[in-house]
């Protein structure tokens, strides 16, 4: 809700029914107190849950432990923290150090320190200026989600034909947006339209949020699918079984090169043996030109605890697809077919489109 909307008669915690639609992450007051508002995610599917984080360090912490996750969602979160900053932290050093915070709360996705980035620039104009940066962003993005979900549409009916069997990895609804998604905002669309044949959700460790939230929102919109382990995807597509895989991004660099949930690498090594398209849906915020390719970018690992505690553990959270292996990037604002041999450059941006 924006900040002129008026304040919720009980504060949205604890076990509730989320309506279909729901945004993800929001700003919210009650009692005339700020809040960032958002679903928890680690709660899923079990338990439907909203949290209303009242200080900066609530925010970071929710970032870190993924209750908010997914590279536009936890952009906007970390815009909104900013606001949440300028509004209940009045001391300079202290408000930078938040700020700061905010924007190494992970380190992969690069919507997170552009948001910040973008929102703190306009902390010296005041709180209603540096909220109405934050809320911006969130609008954007849902804008973003329904564009991406126009031109992916055509674009999949393009490289599949009818009713295409999709497989998809991690999780790309609304819960990692605001609302809609990228590659599943496609599924979405797809299903909407009597097009979808099938859609294969792969479980995605590390905290199976494929198999958790994938599902979670599949099952909300009542599209049949099937759960696959992380390891069958390849075989599944070698098989026969899948028409194409279709992913999100955390961060595309310049060279193309796709950073994602581990796991997004081998997916798209079974399709190129296969001969299956591999596309990649993310908004253009999610491109980052400032850094040249993969090995360029800081990968997250998680560590033993969430995998095998007190045992040496390998745990990135995210691994680098190659360009040369993507069919094509589908954003907000153009297709670029990088298995064509396409830059960034050869193909301007677009107009956003709507599926309305």
């Amino acid at each position: 809700m924006s900040s002129t909307e008026p304040p919720r008669s009980t504060p949205p915690t604890g076990n509730v029914q989320l309506p279909l639609g729901q945004r993800t992450v929001d700003w919210s007051t009650h009692a005339g107190r700020p809040a960032v508002e958002l679903i928890d995610q680690t709660a899923l599917p079990d338990v439907e849950r909203l949290l209303r984080l009242t200080t900066v360090d609530e925010v970071v912490d929710a970032i870190q432990r993924l209750a908010v996750r997914g590279a536009p969602a936890i952009g906007v979160a970390g815009g909104l923290g900013v606001a949440l900053a300028a509004v209940t932290i009045s001391d300079p050093a202290a408000r930078d150090a938040a700020v700061a915070a905010l924007r190494d709360a992970r380190p992969t996705a690069v919507n997170l320190a552009r948001a910040v980035d973008r929102v703190a620039a306009v902390l010296p104009d005041g709180p209603q200026r540096t909220l109405a940066e934050a809320l911006a962003i969130r609008d954007e993005e849902i804008a973003s989600s329904d564009s991406m979900a126009a031109y992916g549409v055509d674009l999949i009916g393009e490289l599949c034909g009818a009713e295409p069997r999709l497989l998809t990895h991690c999780n790309t609804g609304g819960l990692a947006t605001v609302t809609g998604g990228t590659a599943l905002g496609v599924v979405f669309a797809l299903h909407r339209a009597g097009r979808l044949g099938g859609v294969v959700a792969s479980e995605t460790r590390p905290l199976l949020q494929g198999a958790r939230l994938t599902t979670w929102e599949l099952g909300r919109a009542q599209i049949p699918f099937r759960v696959a382990v992380d390891g069958a995807g390849p075989f599944l597509i070698a098989r026969g079984e899948v028409d194409a895989v279709i992913i999100g991004a955390d961060r595309i660099c310049a060279n193309g090169d796709v950073v994602n949930k581990i796991g997004s690498y081998a997916h798209a090594l079974g399709a190129a043996r296969a001969g299956v398209p591999f596309v990649v849906v993310a908004p253009e915020s999610t491109v980052d030109r400032q850094t040249p390719d993969g090995g360029a970018v800081e990968i997250e690992d998680r560590g033993s605890a969430e995998l095998a505690p007190n045992l040496p553990a390998a745990n990135p959270a995210f691994d680098v697809t190659p360009f040369d292996l993507v069919t094509a990037v589908v954003t907000d604002r153009r297709v670029v077919r990088f298995a064509a041999g396409q830059t960034w450059d050869d193909i301007p941006l677009g107009p956003l489109r709507s599926l309305s």
